[in-house]
């Protein structure tokens, strides 16, 4: 496809984007207007682009991944990777929007910076010197203007304290977390800064989506700061990376506020945890390279052999081009951020959460939701963010210790909160946020997609 860098006329296995809406601008399939088919170039396992996918999609806004055997006027063309297109239906779909704009980082190294902008700027954010400068880092996907670009980079540089008003901090910070535990370094945290979409909603409040997987668990290596990384030195790459590089400020003036230090930090040990450490993502690459093996072994465009696909979640491949073994790679690399010292910290445990219900026989109905959790490991603050319907913001309440919220004795461990529905509400959902001096938690961990749920009908039953 046309953004493709990879595109080499004649080639025997180039990407393919596919318009289903060329003529008609409202026609769809099933919903989608656009079929995007990676080659999977400087993948050999071809499991880059879905398994990364796949875990980004648990904490974030991602696209859907599969794959597909394509055929051309009857000739089998490859097996090719079918990821969902970042476009107005992504939107819709995945944030529930409509309108906005919809901007891309794009890569565009041997561009010269126009008269009057900064060079070298790329998709970093930095504050150039008009609006229409940023035309060389992004592309316009749809909507109008740059002037909101510049707006939101103005306030990470002045006013970091009120980026939550322009930018949707915790989705970013899971971006960011994704990228520096899966070496996604062909993104915002490698050398250009490119291949992620930045959304703005009508309210005006920027979410970032990764993109561009296919070089992702160490493919790409440069970070932007020297030559590329040799395996060793990715598997022992910062969790902290750019914490301190005034050129990466969407990484520098988030991590340079406590808060959102902790909240990032808690993210990378949930991926990590989740995904990492307990041998999941391994578990699948084998079944997606087992799905997919014997369509391969008729690809015979595909650019690498199956002896080499075989070796390539455990061994390094190429002798020019060296891709890393995915598992070669990941395995130390969940390893070395379980023990290090910024992550091997002890988080807040939160654990027995508890809704009061009425008492057996009772005729008084409850028409609060009375809740407690015991929270262990030193807490100096304890959160509920809550809402009523799924429509609308969360509103956030402490949760105390102090023995006048049903919780107990004061001091003991429990912390409770009394919310009181209003407008009629029936329901509610919920997490709770726990921090210590080092660390937050958050119960459930995937708090962006399940939360805990109760209801006034639940509680008097």
């Amino acid at each position: 496809y046309a953004a493709s860098r990879s595109f080499q006329p004649g080639n025997m296995r180039n990407s393919l984007e596919v318009l289903l809406n060329y003529i008609d601008h409202n026609a769809a399939y099933q919903g989608y207007q656009t079929l995007r088919l990676s080659s999977a170039l400087r993948d050999p396992s071809m499991v880059r682009e879905v398994l990364g996918y796949e875990i980004a999609r648990q904490y974030m806004p991602a696209p859907q991944a599969n794959y597909a055997r394509v055929s051309i006027n009857g000739k089998l063309y490859g097996v090719f990777v079918n990821i969902e297109a970042i476009d107005q239906g992504f939107i819709q779909r995945k944030l529930n929007e409509t309108g906005g704009v919809l901007y891309k980082a794009v890569v565009q190294p041997d561009k010269k910076a126009d008269a009057g902008c900064r060079t070298n700027q790329y998709g970093s954010l930095q504050v150039d010197n008009s609006a229409d400068c940023y035309r060389g880092g992004f592309s316009l996907v749809y909507g109008s203007g740059y002037e909101s670009l510049l707006n939101l980079s103005k306030t990470l540089a002045e006013k970091p304290g009120e980026i939550g008003n322009v930018l949707h901090v915790d989705r970013t910070l899971w971006m960011l977390a994704f990228n520096n535990a899966l070496l996604n370094l062909n993104s915002y945290s490698g050398q250009y800064s490119s291949n992620y979409y930045l959304y703005r909603s009508k309210s005006g409040q920027f979410t970032p989506i990764v993109s561009d997987l296919n070089l992702a668990f160490g493919s790409y290596k440069n970070i932007g700061t020297g030559s590329d990384l040799k395996t060793p030195a990715m598997i022992q790459l910062d969790p902290l990376l750019h914490a301190s590089f005034a050129e990466r400020p969407l990484i520098s003036k988030l991590l340079g506020q406590e808060q959102y230090r902790k909240m990032y930090l808690s993210h990378l040990i949930t991926i990590n945890r989740d995904q990492l450490a307990g041998g999941q993502y391994l578990k699948r690459a084998k079944e997606l390279q087992a799905l997919i093996r014997p369509e391969l072994a008729k690809d015979a465009g595909w650019y690498y052999t199956l002896a080499e696909f075989d070796q390539s979640l455990s061994a390094t491949i190429g002798k020019k081009t060296r891709i890393p073994g995915v598992q070669e790679l990941m395995d130390p690399r969940s390893d070395y951020l379980r023990k290090h010292p910024e992550l091997s910290v002890v988080p807040p445990h939160i654990s027995e959460i508890r809704v009061k219900t009425r008492e057996k026989l009772s005729a008084v109905q409850l028409e609060t939701f009375r809740i407690t959790a015991k929270v262990d490991e030193f807490p100096k603050r304890v959160r509920i963010f809550y809402r009523f319907n799924d429509t609308e913001s969360f509103r956030e309440m402490a949760m105390l210790d102090d023995g006048k919220q049903e919780d107990g004795e004061a001091g003991d461990g429990v912390f409770g909160v009394n919310i009181t529905p209003v407008r009629g509400a029936r329901s509610l959902s919920y997490y709770i946020v726990a921090e210590n001096v080092r660390m937050l938690s958050f119960d459930p961990p995937r708090y962006m997609y399940e939360l805990h749920q109760t209801s006034l009908d639940e509680i008097n039953r």
